[in-house]
């Protein structure tokens, strides 16, 4: 009973792990901002339009606090 637990245990934690990749990062005050940034714009290597855009979200951003 023991081990079957905890094979479930470990194939749902697998599910849910692999589940939250979630797309690109959204503009909030933790990704625009220091290693939050760096990390951001890694996401968005290789597609131009959608860093401007984040970049543009995250000087709104800014700019309203």
């Amino acid at each position: 009973m023991n081990t079957r637990y905890s094979v479930v245990c470990i194939i749902g934690l697998s599910i849910a792990l692999i589940g939250c990749d979630g797309g690109p990062p959204e503009a909030n005050a933790v990704n625009c901002s220091g290693k939050g940034m760096e990390k951001a714009l890694t996401a968005f290597r290789n597609n131009e339009t959608e860093r401007q855009a984040f970049l543009d979200k995250c000087d709104a951003l800014n700019k309203a606090n």
